[in-house]
């Protein structure tokens, strides 16, 4: 199973067949169809945590589980399929805050995230900040153009060390960024790796911690 952080907010930043199946799975889990969104979701694994373009709730698959008190072996099931349970909505709620606001008690616990690795959320938020910099430092007119939802780094922690990095893919760059956390004395550190795929030797390796980010290594393909 493939780790994506999909960024995509606007039907425009697609094809129209992208757009469309995206619609297509945002719909579906809205209305509670979870034979549809699950059947797409096993045609279409990466986009499990995709959310609505041109929406503004920024509600994923599991969200809207949470939302309309699904069964259990739904939620079960889109967890196993690889919905982050430490990804937030545009109201900074994870599916288990939604499920609690809504007095959804039967499906609380299968929503409470397991966390791999502990790191307190001043620390993550620094991190992701120097991360973003590195982001737009080598991509921000395409960003901007395409209003991407930069990579939250939240579900890092239900991973664990062996995981693969996820992969933010940003359109117009023909490549993206790389990116994995590891543990330093209990301090995190994320690498991110990013190149273009037209551009032999246009990579680029980043340590990057709550205090900065740092070039490590570069002209990689």
């Amino acid at each position: 199973m493939s780790l994506v952080w999909d960024g995509i907010t606007r039907s425009g930043t697609l094809p129209k067949a992208g757009a469309a199946i995206r619609h297509r799975l945002a719909d579906a889990a809205k209305r509670d169809d979870w034979t549809e969104t699950l059947t797409l979701l096993t045609d279409y694994p990466d986009l499990v945590n995709t959310t609505q373009p041109d929406g503004s709730e920024l509600f994923a698959p599991l969200h809207q589980a949470a939302r309309g008190n699904a069964p259990r072996k739904i939620c079960a099931a889109l967890i196993e399929a690889g919905a982050w349970r430490m990804l937030k909505n545009a109201r900074w709620e994870r599916p288990i805050d939604i499920a609690e606001r809504c007095g959804h008690t039967d499906i609380v616990e299968i929503l409470r995230p397991i966390l791999q690795r502990s790191v307190s959320l001043g620390v993550l938020t620094a991190v992701q900040h120097h991360f973003h910099t590195v982001i737009r430092g080598r991509a921000s007119d395409l960003v901007r153009k395409n209003a991407l939802r930069l990579p939250e780094l939240g579900p890092l922690l239900e991973l664990s060390s062996e995981a693969e990095p996820i992969w933010f893919a940003v359109p117009g760059m023909y490549g993206g960024f790389s990116y994995r956390m590891r543990m330093d004395e209990s301090e995190p550190v994320l690498i991110s790796e990013s190149w273009c795929r037209v551009v032999g030797g246009s990579g680029q390796r980043h340590e990057i911690t709550a205090t900065g980010s740092r070039l490590i290594d570069e002209g990689f393909v």
